[in-house]
């Protein structure tokens, strides 16, 4: 699978640049950070199977495809997860090369010498030398692949030039990652299942006087025990929290009369699941409030209805195609568009704001969330109502429909509990 997706960026790289006979795909793993637990950086994934920080994938435009991996002859006593020959071949790579030089110690830092990539530096350096390219993730903006691009201005100290020789490749790799395989369906399903039991641990825990932060404690423990991570902090906002939209510091003790909105997330083998829920703490909405939560639900219906391929998830230019906008104007005609106060939703998949071209339509095989919300804080009074969606042929099908959201069975579910 990782070997047929790096093929895949091959040929669409030889498609987009035919003029390029001779060039190169480099793809960087992230980096360990002290205290915390690793992640490796989604595209790396995405096209090598391997969760081995400071780890490098060389791909050449004929496919062959080189793992290069720190120098480390201490590693294995430290992690439980090294690699050998044996496991960059089942990944697909032809070769596994070390980086350079020996590093101190057990793990390979940011600030890397050039001695200690000198390998793969002397590779670069070749294939600059015979006139060929440099293709990396490199886009010219201020909120992506910042990692990626720390290592290329690195390298770029060492070889003089360096970064005119490369051609960014993140639309290229975004076009690819949007489309969902079968097998990542699969991972998103359990993701969403595993989200899904965190909101159900939440309602077990809603109540007059709980912290908000021991309902966050029942929805991680849930995570943990489903051999998932958190794919982003834990959302739990009651009374005037409700209407912070990424409020997470949970501190605040719950009281009758408030609403509590659970923003969760669960990350399972690197994919991830993004669902909302907002909860009466005393188990009845007032009426306000559940005037207030059906307009919400009401408007999320709507939307999943026109959802489907040839649609927009956000396009100024052309507002009756864009879910976006005709949410907005949803709740403009209802006097409500001024507390609607962010997107209606975002691509989903390796990351919770997964990689997408905003600037195309839907397609078949995008994974998105469709999540409307009213904020009126002089009210605090907050509502989300968020559901992961896949775009099929006629429309979508929603891999968290099995949560209630009616506002009776909300009810009925909190007051059970």
């Amino acid at each position: 699978m990782f070997k047929n997706r790096r093929q895949n960026l091959v040929n669409l790289i030889i498609s987009k640049y035919p003029e390029v006979k001779n060039g190169i795909i480099l793809i960087f793993g992230g980096f360990e950070k002290s205290g915390q637990r690793f992640r490796q950086e989604s595209s790396f994934f995405y096209f090598s199977g391997i969760n081995e920080p400071a780890t490098v994938a060389l791909v050449k435009l004929d496919g062959q495809s080189d793992l290069y991996i720190p120098n480390s002859s201490t590693r294995a006593n430290w992690v439980e997860s090294t690699i050998d020959l044996d496991k960059a071949k089942k990944l697909g790579f032809d070769n596994l090369q070390e980086l350079g030089s020996p590093i101190r110690g057990y793990e390979l830092h940011p600030f890397f010498t050039e001695q200690e990539y000198k390998n793969l530096i002397s590779t670069i350096e070749q294939t600059i030398k015979s006139g060929g390219k440099i293709f990396a993730l490199n886009p010219k903006n201020q909120h992506e692949y910042f990692e990626q691009r720390f290592i290329l201005d690195r390298i770029n100290h060492f070889i003089s030039g360096f970064l005119n020789s490369v051609i960014d490749i993140s639309q290229l790799i975004a076009q690819l990652r949007r489309k969902k395989s079968k097998e990542e369906i699969e991972k998103l399903y359990k993701a969403v299942g595993v989200t899904i039991d965190g909101q159900d641990a939440a309602i077990s825990l809603i109540g007059k006087d709980k912290f908000e932060y021991e309902v966050q404690a029942g929805i991680e423990y849930t995570f943990i025990a489903s051999n998932s991570g958190i794919a982003f902090p834990s959302i739990v906002g009651s009374g005037p929290n409700s209407t912070v939209l990424h409020y997470n510091s949970n501190s605040r003790q719950m009281k009758n009369g408030d609403l509590v909105v659970v923003d969760i997330g669960a990350e399972f083998e690197h994919y991830c699941g993004d669902i909302t829920r907002t909860y009466p703490v005393s188990g009845r909405f007032t009426k306000r409030q559940r005037e207030i939560y059906d307009l919400v639900l009401e408007c999320q219906q709507y939307i999943e209805m026109l959802a489907k391929p040839g649609m927009w998830l956000s396009n100024k230019d052309r507002p009756e195609e864009s879910l976006n906008h005709l949410a907005r104007e949803f709740f403009k005609e209802r006097g409500y568009d001024q507390y609607f106060l962010h997107g209606l939703g975002h691509f989903l998949g390796l990351d919770v704001h997964d990689v997408g071209d905003y600037s195309e339509p839907l397609q078949v095989g995008d994974v998105i969330t469709i999540e409307p919300g009213l904020y009126i804080a002089q009210e605090q009074l907050g509502v989300r109502i968020e559901d992961n969606y896949w775009i099929v042929e006629d429309g979508v099908v929603c891999l968290s429909e099995h949560l209630p959201k009616d506002a009776d069975e909300i009810e009925k579910l909190v007051l059970q509990k």
